[in-house]
């Protein structure tokens, strides 16, 4: 049996689909000493190279992933590299040995909560696919008053630049009696550009703290702190992987202490980070 090569890149943890079918684009990979091309399907015998060094490729059965659950907090970027020199959510992830962190969704730079990451690009992949619907909750802090008619017009959906948006649920979650700074609960199956604070725009509502607090049925652990990561225990990637299809493969959790670990930054000065011989800068 054959798959797509980008498919069997993402499963060894080198990218997402999209990323790895840019490297593909520009001839940075090659199958038995051809140069790829978008399309192409490759076998188990079959000899993958990135930029001339050769790919050990895994089935899927042989793959044990780890999936963890990190606290973004406001100021870093979704990205490996920026080039502004800003922090990224990167920066305090676990270091890893022959993978690679791939990130489940984005958050922008002034949004805080619940990221998921993971060392298999087919489940980062099939987890951001829009047609697997996974709610994403936020906890949102607004200006403004929330009438009836702008609640109804949040529910039934509204018309942005890129397309209609809508909430599936907005609850009140306390705060003032004025107008001032009161909290919301809001669910979407969406994942658009900025859609929580452009929906809340559209009724005259300025957004002064977002933090997404679940995704799916996981949830950001109460005692996670900010700039924290924790590994998902194996009954909840099961879960997530059961939903998308892949139940199987093989996943890895840590548990007690170890769940918490966090990084100690504090006691000692992390590892130097080891560059990924089959990324470009």
């Amino acid at each position: 049996m054959s798959e797509k090569l980008q498919k069997v890149l993402a499963r060894g943890g080198l990218g997402s689909r999209r990323e790895l079918e840019t490297w593909i684009e520009s001839g940075r990979v090659s199958v038995n000493g051809k140069v790829a091309t978008l399309g192409d399907r490759v076998k188990t015998e079959d000899i993958i190279r990135v930029d001339g060094h050769i790919i050990k490729t895994k089935a899927p059965e042989e793959i044990v992933g780890r999936v963890i659950a990190y606290h973004k907090p406001v100021g870093e970027v979704c990205s490996r590299n920026d080039p502004e020199g800003r922090p990224t959510v990167f920066d305090n992830l676990p270091r890893l040995t022959g993978q690679r962190w791939v990130q489940v969704g984005r958050l922008d730079i002034n949004t805080s909560g619940l990221l998921l990451f993971t060392t298999d690009g087919e489940l980062a992949h099939r987890l951001m696919h829009p047609s697997n619907g996974f709610v994403r909750e936020y906890a949102v802090r607004a200006r403004g008053e929330m009438t009836k008619e702008k609640r109804n017009a949040l529910l039934d959906g509204v018309m942005l630049e890129d397309g209609l948006s809508k909430f599936d649920s907005v609850v009140d979650g306390g705060g003032a009696d004025d107008a001032a700074n009161h909290w919301y609960k809001v669910t979407l199956t969406g994942g658009k550009y900025r859609e929580v604070r452009r929906l809340f725009e559209s009724q005259e509502m300025e957004v002064a703290r977002l933090i997404r607090i679940r995704f799916g049925d996981i949830g950001l652990p109460p005692q996670l702190k900010s700039g924290r990561w924790m590994d998902l225990p194996p009954e909840q990637i099961a879960q997530l992987a059961g939903k998308v299809d892949l139940k199987g493969k093989q996943y890895t959790g840590l548990y007690g202490r170890a769940r918490l670990r966090g990084q100690r930054a504090d006691k000692k000065p992390p590892s130097k980070a080891r560059r990924n011989p089959y990324r470009r800068d």
